[in-house]
């Protein structure tokens, strides 16, 4: 007997079925989204991470409503290494083509290396989108200006992958940029300068971040209007070299008396100390050195000031976008530094070495769902731990190729402790633990300080202390093998 039922009833009946069906809907009750802002060159220069002269409010509230790892340590005191390791979740190559070199390794056998973090997300369901820096090149393109979209730095992580330019051309002179449009001409960089300092008038857009922010937000508006769970990442380029911002951020900063620069000698022992060459020789700085003048030291560090503050308020321009959206519930914050940035200690301008100040940088871990919101947490943690962090975080099932671990214990209990951070540059390698950070040469030559102790790294303790150089030593090792 054939049996007919009204066709209201019919109607609720199948819309009842298809939503029970739908994996797009099913996703979006059960997949938190991720939203990753990335800054380039940002130490924790930040009022929330203690440094009260900064004028860094947005960046604040979200450690207000998250986790701030106040020691946090990257894997590499360089862009592209560091970018590799927090995308790829494992330790590798040194330099800044690193993940090109991976890009290869895939293009020569699909099954060379293993899927990067927005390629696991993308596998999962998500809708993966990049806008700025996220990779080493802002866009993620190779080519001689990088704008060339058959050369990827990570194929396959990104559904969309974009980096607005306006005035500045191409990715190439957007990173290297000066506000209106002005850039480094292809060549070398000695050859064409651009000035080191840089406070123009007007708006957010004179200067690239302007349009990369205002590009993340519509793309956010876009994914949080969407049923499909989504991880977007937004780099954002300021700080970077050559430190210039719109004219209106340097207003907290301009007379302001600054505290003294930590241990601005240089060390008379052997080290990773270098003369930063990026600083003294790519930018412009019309016979000063802000080592041996403290007034020009002091102007370097507002103009950096400066530009942390213009970051800042592109923060907090996509962190507004998120909570007009209400997706500001659903969705997993990350705010991450690529590396430090030393601001005259240890007599250096610059990264590219492993002391602590090229090595700490800001993280902040925001999830709606978190309890003992806004406590920061001191556990020594490293940029590895993001990948399999937000996969516990959003329930994916745990990448057991990464070399990091989860989180999740210190957003849980901000007291919960930590582990070893394992760092390199060219043949040397460093690991840092609540109490000592020790550096190993390739000649064998150890750096120990003793953080627990006045001195930090301002002498090297290695000589009477045998027995933690050879722990530690057999930990480097051990971390160095799975590179």
């Amino acid at each position: 007997m054939l049996l007919k039922l009204p066709l209201l009833s019919l109607s609720l009946s199948l819309a009842l079925v298809g939503l029970t069906a739908s994996p797009q809907a099913a996703a979006k009750e059960s997949k938190k989204n991720v939203l990753l802002i990335c800054i380039d060159d940002l130490r924790p220069e930040l009022k929330s991470f203690g440094v009260d002269y900064i004028h860094s409010p947005n960046i604040d509230r979200l450690a207000d409503s998250g986790r701030a790892f106040h020691h946090h340590y990257v894997n590499a005191p360089t862009c592209g290494a560091s970018r590799y390791t927090m995308l790829t979740g494992r330790y590798g190559p040194n330099g800044n083509q690193a993940l090109f070199q991976r890009a290869q390794k895939l293009e020569q056998d699909e099954n060379a290396v293993t899927p990067s973090m927005p390629e696991w997300f993308r596998k999962n369901g998500y809708t993966t989108v990049s806008v700025g820096k996220v990779s080493h090149h802002p866009g993620g393109w190779g080519g001689e200006d990088w704008y060339d979209n058959n050369t990827l730095e990570m194929p396959g992580a990104w559904d969309r992958q974009i980096m607005p330019t306006g005035q500045w051309k191409h990715p190439r002179g957007a990173m290297h940029g000066l506000a209106h449009g002005e850039i480094k001409p292809i060549g070398s960089f000695s050859e064409h300068k651009l000035e080191a300092l840089q406070s123009s008038e007007g708006d957010d857009t004179i200067y690239h971040d302007g349009l990369i922010a205002d590009e993340g937000t519509e793309q956010l508006k876009d994914l949080a209007a969407s049923d499909k769970p989504f991880f977007l990442a937004i780099g954002l380029i300021k700080p970077h070299l050559p430190f210039g911002s719109p004219k209106k951020y340097m207003a907290p900063y301009e007379g302001r008396e600054l505290p003294p620069i930590d241990h601005p000698e240089k060390p008379d022992w052997r080290t990773t100390w270098h003369g930063s060459g990026e600083f003294f020789k790519q930018y412009l700085h019309h016979g000063k050195d802000p080592r041996e003048d403290t007034e020009y030291a002091d102007e370097v560090r507002r103009h950096y000031a400066a530009c942390v503050t213009y970051a800042d308020k592109h923060v907090g321009d996509i962190l507004d976008t998120l909570k007009e959206t209400g997706r500001d519930k659903d969705t997993i914050v990350v705010l991450w530094g690529d590396h430090g940035w030393h601001l005259g200690e240890h007599a250096i301008f610059g990264k590219h070495c492993l002391f602590e100040e090229a090595l700490r940088s800001p993280l902040i871990i925001s999830d709606p769902d978190m309890k003992k919101a806004g406590k920061k947490t001191d556990a020594i943690v490293e940029t590895v731990d993001i990948f399999p962090t937000l996969c516990e975080l959003t329930e994916l099932d745990h990448p057991e190729f990464t070399h990091g671990r989860s989180l999740v214990s210190q957003i849980k209990k901000p007291n919960a402790k930590g582990h070893i951070a394992f760092a390199y540059q060219g043949n040397t390698q460093t690991v840092r633990n609540a109490s000592y950070r020790m550096t190993l040469h390739k000649d064998g030559y150890v750096e120990l300080y003793n953080h627990s102790s006045p001195e930090k790294e301002t002498k090297n303790i290695a000589e009477q202390n045998p027995q933690i150089v050879e722990e530690l030593k057999s930990l480097i090792i051990e971390k160095q093998s799975k590179r």
